[in-house]
């Protein structure tokens, strides 16, 4: 009698008898989202999520369906009155879900919460990046320099090799999952299997290491010196490989990340790879043309033809006199930044018609400026 009362699979899904194997996973997916306990209260979507999900599993699977086929239901039937019930296992309650909603937008979440299951075995894991910053010198830029830096960082915990507990004192099964790794809970006809709480997935109690509290690494103070190359800027990041924090369960180290600031010099001003520097000349010299020593950032000078007639503003590049280009060879240029001097003096109250006298007083009043000076510091 029971049997009779049972329906056809086929009809219980809405799906023809000759429905492929993607119709049958779709029609599933929609009943058992409609009937499943959690989202319909009607009593009797409990009965019916049940039927839904006996039904999907003889026909999606194709052995069973070609027997299904062939002799009904009482191809499972265990004994004369009895059925044979398929009990479904899942491995986490999430793995329910994403058979019920996977193809519909979830995958990537039901990837992180895999990835987060994962997490609970004991597989070795990365130690965390240590981020430091320092601040530099234009020059110490320029040249490159080592610096060295302190650092408070998790190292490998000698007295149990980084595994946490204490190996000596052995090791006792785990109560709540009986050293399974796993605990099982059974919900109408589900079965969900999780990571053991207690022993998180290992099956066995050990006691923690007294020196490192079961973490298996230690807080450890040292100073890491680390290579700054030439050209280096503001933003510019130096990585030490290794010199972060340890790993855990046999993992490799993390990294130290060292973020760089270089503080505004007062003569040179930086960008990119180019460098500017102002100087002032007189005003005859703005008219005449002169030659300046100008100075550079690797500490010499270099010699600058300034040409006559030369505007306030006006720039001149010298090349390859900047700063180094960072990891490659070359060097940016140096721009000089032409400020004319103006005395504060009143200049000629008449103006000549003879051009060589003009020049020739201009001479002469060159001669009977001071010197400016030569180089503008900035504001820092």
């Amino acid at each position: 009698m029971a049997q009779s009362a049972k329906r056809d699979y086929y009809e219980v899904l809405g799906v023809p008898r000759n429905a492929t194997q993607e119709e049958i996973k779709r029609a599933y997916r929609k009943l058992a989202r409609k009937y499943h306990p959690d989202f319909n209260k009607d009593p009797d979507a409990q009965e019916k999520f049940k039927e839904i999900n006996e039904a999907y599993q003889v026909l999606s699977d194709p052995e069973k369906r070609k027997l299904y086929d062939q002799y009904g239901h009482a191809a499972f039937t265990a004994q004369p009155g009895g059925e044979a019930y398929q009990e479904v296992v899942y491995q986490n309650i999430g793995d329910i879900f994403e058979e019920l909603f996977r193809g519909f937008g979830f995958e990537d979440i039901f990837e992180k919460a895999t990835r987060g299951r994962r997490r609970e075995q004991r597989r070795p894991i990365k130690g965390e990046n240590i981020v430091y910053t320092v601040e530099l010198s234009l020059e110490e830029a320029f040249k490159g320099t080592v610096v060295s830096i302190p650092l408070v960082r998790d190292v490998v915990c000698d007295a149990c090799g980084g595994n946490g507990y204490d190996a000596s004192r052995g090791e006792r099964v785990c109560p709540t999952c009986g050293g399974k790794g796993e605990v099982v809970q059974r919900q109408f006809f589900i079965t969900i299997a999780q990571t053991c709480p207690t022993c998180g997935g290992e099956g066995v109690i050990r006691e923690p290491c007294p020196k490192c509290r079961g973490k298996g690494v230690v807080p450890q103070r040292e100073e890491v010196k680390v290579k700054i190359p030439p050209g280096v800027d503001t933003g510019s990041k130096v990585m030490a490989e290794g010199k972060g924090h340890a790993g855990r369960f046999g993992g490799p180290s993390g990294d130290l990340i060292i973020g760089i600031r270089v503080k505004p010099h007062s003569i040179f001003e930086r960008r990119g790879n180019n460098l500017y520097v102002d100087v002032n000349i007189k005003l005859t010299e703005a008219v005449l043309g002169t030659e300046l020593d100008v100075p550079t950032l690797d500490g010499g000078t270099v010699r600058v033809k300034i040409p006559a007639g030369v505007q306030n503003g006006d720039t001149i590049r010298v090349e390859g006199k900047g700063m180094p280009k960072l990891m490659t060879e070359g060097r940016g240029d140096l721009f000089i930044r032409v400020h004319i001097d103006v005395p504060k003096l009143g200049f000629m109250d008449k103006v000549f018609g003879d051009g060589r006298k003009i020049k020739q007083l201009l001479e002469d009043l060159d001669r009977l400026l001071p010197e400016p000076k030569r180089i503008r510091e900035r504001q820092t």
